[in-house]
Formats: C-alpha cells, structure tokens, sequence
C-alpha cells in the first residue's frame, strides 16, 4: 500500500524533466529486505505504464537480511517491464546513490547480483606524506570486562536473538557458548534447545533473575529484552547482583523518569548501561548482544567475526551495521563498537565509552557516529581538547 500510495502521488503531476524516486537505507539487522520489496513489485507491476509515461527514474540502495534475494527479484521484476530500474547493496555507499542518480557523479557498475556475497573490496586511505599520525592508545591496562570467556543472562524468551548470538560464538570459536541462561517469568523452569554449528544445546530458562544468577555466578552482563513496561523492574532487580557489571535495555519507549533512576542506580553501582532503545553492541571475538551485527552473511561481509583496532559509538543500531561496513572496507576491521540508543537520557554517553576505548590497548582509532539533537558530541570536543 505504501508504494502504491507513494507512486499514485508522484504521478498525480508532470514535471517536464522527469522525476526520481530514491529508494535507500541502512544495513537492517533483523528486517527482512526481500519482504519488504514485495510490496514494492506489486506496485511496479501496477503502474509500469504510468511510471514509463512520466519518465520516474527508480535508483535502490538497500542491505540487510535476504537483500540480495531482494534486489534480485526487483531487478528482474526491472528488466521483464523494462523501467530501467538502478540497484545497489552494501558496496555502495548508503548516500552514493542521491549523487549518480541526480546526474552529478558517474553511475558506479551495478553489483552482480548472481553471485553469493563475498569479502569485500578493500579500499584503504593513505596518509598523506608529512601527517604524522599519532601514537595508537595509551599502554594502560584495559578497562572493558568483555572478554572472549564473557557470558551473560538473557531476560526474555527471544529465541531468534540468542541463537543469533550463539552462532556468532561458534564463528568466533569461542570454547563456550556467550549465553549461560535466560529467564522467562511465565512459565516453569525447563531447557530450550538451540544449534551450536552442527551441534545442539541445551540453555536452561528460569522464572527468576535471583535463581539465573545464582546458579550461574559467572555471569557478568544482564541483556534485558523486556518490554517498556517492565524493563524498570526488571534492571534493577538485575543491578542487585554484584556480579552483574553490565546491562542492556534493547526496549523502546521506556519512561524518561525511569531510564533516570536506573542511570543514577548504575552509577552508585558502578554499572555500565548499554540504552535503552538500543540494539545493543558487538566486540568481535568476545560478544554480541541480541540482533547486533544483523544476520550472520552481514557478520561475514564485516568481518565481524574477529577483532580488528577501530573502536565506535554511534546511537542509531541500523548505523552501526553502515559503520561496520565502512571500517570493515577501509581498516582491518571493528575493535568494538556500542549503539547507545537514541532517547533523550541514554544509560551512557559517547564521552563514557571512548574513556572506555582510551584505556583499550587494543583500539587503535576511535570513530564517532552522531546525530542531531543533543549535546554529548560537544562534551566529547572538549574533553578532546
């Protein structure tokens, strides 16, 4: 309904020169990209006459799960009406698009989209002669908890999340799966199965916090997926335990007021907060948490799957995935890398984790993703200074 809506406006009027219609996005972590262009044919295949009469010009940039699937039916969707249609995936750059399709830059060739996804094209950028680049981080000792024997409880029966982050363990050769339990309040305690590579195990799920952690002393982060609604009981209970260093509040919408009492709580606990309305973050060869990363071709592009020296905070999850891309393209990779949500009072701060990153012997080069509306970008200038 949407692209029909979109086109039926866009024909409602000629323009002389034609018209364009720029279909993009960032790298999705969970959505499915060949779902969401079906609706998108079907309106193709509606208004294929009236797109040809009003000459609209149709350039796609898109990424994420099955992206490739996606493109190639609505290439050939494309080539069977004849409209001409300009597709792009994760090659390009998630705004190169505007510019070629404008006329103002020369169209980059069009992906083989035949081919399976491959590693790819690296195009380092030299230091000009006479830079000299500053020492890399400061030999201190790292002050980060996350480590490839780093396990954690996940609050919620999120299927798809965890073995999402079991087999970005396996990828990894992690020596034990990340997720040690969930909890799951509305049923008795039992065992849920999940494939680890060829293999399967068990993970216990329990109807408490105090009993998961109890049994599972060993576990340092708290990744919550509780709704708005209960996410505020919830992390603090989690906070309670000294063995918990970090929590993650992937939910939405959660009440400024709340978010500020468990930020105050973390503080006097010396907790680190990843959110809320994040999708939480990824150190390669130690820990994702939840959808982090996107499917596992995505975790392959990026090279995600071992540590490279370039360390980022953005707020945006979908971002994060173009960051991922980009460093994976133009560095030996991604170090470590934290969405910290984008509402108003985040558990964290970008100026919290590039101390963090600082500290890390093994973050070479520091990169920040802001976005409007804020301040914390500023505070991060000045510490700079």
């Amino acid at each position: 309904v949407y692209a029909k809506t979109l086109l039926s406006l866009m024909m409602r009027h000629r323009h002389p020169q034609g018209k364009f219609l720029i279909i993009g996005g960032g790298i999705a972590n969970f959505t499915d990209v060949a779902a969401t262009f079906t609706g998108l044919i079907q309106a193709l295949n509606q208004f294929a006459d009236d797109i040809k009469e009003h000459n609209i010009r149709i350039w796609i940039r898109r990424a994420g799960p099955n992206y490739l699937e996606g493109l190639r039916k609505v290439k050939a969707c494309s080539d069977k009406l004849g409209l001409g249609l300009k597709v792009y995936g994760p090659e390009t750059h998630i705004t190169a698009v505007v510019p070629m399709a404008l006329g103002l830059t020369a169209p980059l060739p069009e992906p083989d989209l035949s081919a399976a996804c491959g590693p790819p094209k690296r195009s380092l950028v030299k230091v000009p002669d006479g830079v000299q680049v500053k020492p890399a981080a400061a030999k201190a000792p790292a002050q980060g908890d996350i480590t490839p024997a780093t396990t954690a409880v996940v609050y919620g029966l999120q299927h798809r999340a965890v073995q999402g982050m079991l087999d970005f363990d396996f990828m990894c050769k992690r020596k034990k799966p990340s997720v040690e339990a969930m909890v799951f309040p509305f049923s008795g305690n039992h065992l849920e199965k999940f494939y680890w590579g060829t293999g399967e195990i068990l993970v216990p799920v329990y109807t408490t916090t105090q009993e998961a952690i109890a049994k599972h002393p060993s576990v340092t982060v708290f990744i919550n997926f509780a709704s708005f609604r209960s996410v505020f009981e919830t992390s603090l209970e989690a906070m309670q335990y000294p063995a918990i260093k970090t929590v993650a509040i992937i939910a939405e919408g959660v009440p400024e007021q709340q978010t500020r009492e468990i930020i105050k709580v973390a503080e006097d606990k010396k907790i680190d907060i990843i959110g809320p309305a994040t999708v939480g973050g990824i150190k390669p060869g130690c820990l994702r948490i939840g959808n982090t990363g996107g499917m596992l071709d995505n975790i392959v592009m990026s090279r995600l799957y071992r540590p490279g020296s370039v360390a980022y905070v953005s707020k945006s999850g979908g971002m994060s995935n173009e960051l991922n891309n980009i460093i994976c393209r133009n560095s030996d990779g991604v170090y470590e890398g934290v969405a910290i949500g984008g509402d108003r009072y985040p558990g964290s701060r970008f100026l919290d984790h590039f101390l963090r990153y600082q500290a890390d012997p093994g973050a070479k080069l520091l990169l920040l993703l802001g976005e409007v509306g804020g301040t914390d970008e500023y505070d991060l200038i000045e510490a700079a200074k």
